[in-house]
């Protein structure tokens, strides 16, 4: 039994781009990341289950200090998808139509996650700056921390597909 190659690599060679590399490189420690904070997550639900049934003792900072993570963990799961392609995608209308109107649809569908990640940029950023004085209650924290992914979240989208469209214009030009 052969294990098929990966289509990256030709001779053992990665036949990516140095921006590819750089950029899947991003969304990979994105991925770690969010791989983090969530066995961090479960660990300290865990210790809330502890404290709450065996000390008897709630400690009451775990749920804000969830949502935050939950909100990190979401944004960055989020870009990832973009940049790997396998956000929720309906396209199966658009692959059987002729090659000119596919790549025009995917076009504007890449135009659409663009404004959409601008829009997140810079509604994010606003919470953030209108949030650095509030304080998060139980852990201290300022509000921007809930609000930051959202920055990151849609300047990742904006980056990985604007990378992914250049590179198909580039290529169909050649």
């Amino acid at each position: 039994m052969s294990a098929t190659p990966d289509k990256r690599f030709r001779d053992g060679v990665d036949s990516r781009s140095a921006l590819d590399r750089v950029l899947d490189g991003i969304a990979r420690i994105c991925l770690i990341t969010a791989g983090i904070l969530l066995v961090l997550l479960i660990a300290i639900f865990g210790w809330l289950v502890f404290g709450r049934y065996v000390l008897n003792d709630t400690p009451t900072w775990v749920e804000q200090a969830s949502l935050v993570m939950v909100v990190y963990i979401t944004c960055l799961g989020t870009a990832v998808g973009v940049r790997n392609n396998t956000h929720l995608n309906i396209d199966f209308i658009r692959e059987s139509l002729p090659d000119v109107w596919r790549r025009l649809l995917h076009t504007i569908s890449d135009l659409f996650v663009i404004g959409f990640g601008g829009c997140m940029v810079y509604q994010g950023w606003l919470l953030v700056m209108t949030n650095l004085e509030r304080a998060i209650p139980m852990i201290g924290i300022s509000e921007s921390w809930r609000a930051a992914p959202l920055v990151i979240c849609g300047a990742l989208m904006v980056v990985f597909v604007g990378a992914d469209m250049a590179k198909r214009m580039l290529s169909t030009r050649h």
